[in-house]
């Protein structure tokens, strides 16, 4: 079997591959999918059913040690640290893409095969395992397709499975509070609300009403709770 004819088998996805692949009999390669939302959210807003479906998919696992050192690398390669930010294997993406193939494993068969595609690789151009590689040919075969307009055809498939790769680890890294300080993500924060600002009334012709002044919220009371009297009415 030729290279190429190689790679076309480690990215068709094909039922063999799939059950070579994943270890799975054919009854076990769609799994009933419901919308989950792993570790995130509000507790409360959790069904119970939901709740039990995710501690079943975070009690199963799907990568070895040996593709969850591919993925470490991968992912610090993709998101790594700088004097901002931690790279993605302290912020412990490998565990939601795993997490991921458990959930959606219609996406297990492409992302094993390049996986395994990196050891093929590896062994073509230097006769070593994939973690067994130096920093510099790690990166001579990440170069071939972290850049698909500069890609070969021979290395299509390698191509879309890589942008996969690519596409979870940043999904995963930006889920996380790191994600969001970097991003500088402030997400449904409260902010403050000193009524139509003077300017807007002015150009409009307009203003606030003299006899409701007292009642307006001024922005050095805005710390103040709001307290009433039995019948209702605001005192203070």
């Amino acid at each position: 079997m030729n290279r190429r004819e190689n790679l076309k088998l480690l990215f068709t996805g094909s039922i063999g591959a799939g059950l070579l692949m994943t270890g799975c009999e054919p009854e076990q390669t769609t799994l009933a999918h419901e919308p989950v939302l792993a570790t995130g959210g509000t507790p409360g807003n959790r069904t119970e059913e939901e709740k039990i479906r995710d501690a079943e998919l975070l009690a199963e696992k799907f990568f070895t040690e040996a593709e969850r050192k591919k993925l470490d690398t991968l992912g610090d390669i993709i998101c790594p640290a700088d004097s901002e930010s931690p790279a993605a294997s302290e912020l412990k993406v490998t565990d939601f893409i795993d997490f991921m193939m458990v959930d959606q494993p219609g996406n297990q068969t492409r992302m094993r095969g390049g996986l395994m595609w990196l050891d093929f690789e590896a062994d073509e151009k230097f006769g070593k395992l994939f973690n067994d590689l130096s920093n510099d040919q790690v990166m001579e075969i990440v170069d071939l397709v972290a850049w698909p307009d500069k890609a070969t055809p021979e290395y299509e498939g390698a191509v879309k499975w890589f942008n996969l790769v690519r596409n979870m680890v940043c999904s995963g890294y930006f889920s996380t509070q790191a994600g969001w300080k970097y991003i500088d993500y402030k997400g449904n924060t409260p902010n403050v609300w000193d009524g139509v600002p003077q300017e807007v009334l002015d150009k409009h012709g307009l203003s606030n009403p003299e006899k409701y002044k007292d009642l307006y919220l001024k922005p050095e009371d805005r710390a103040n709770v709001v307290q009433w009297d039995d019948e209702g009415n605001i005192i203070g």
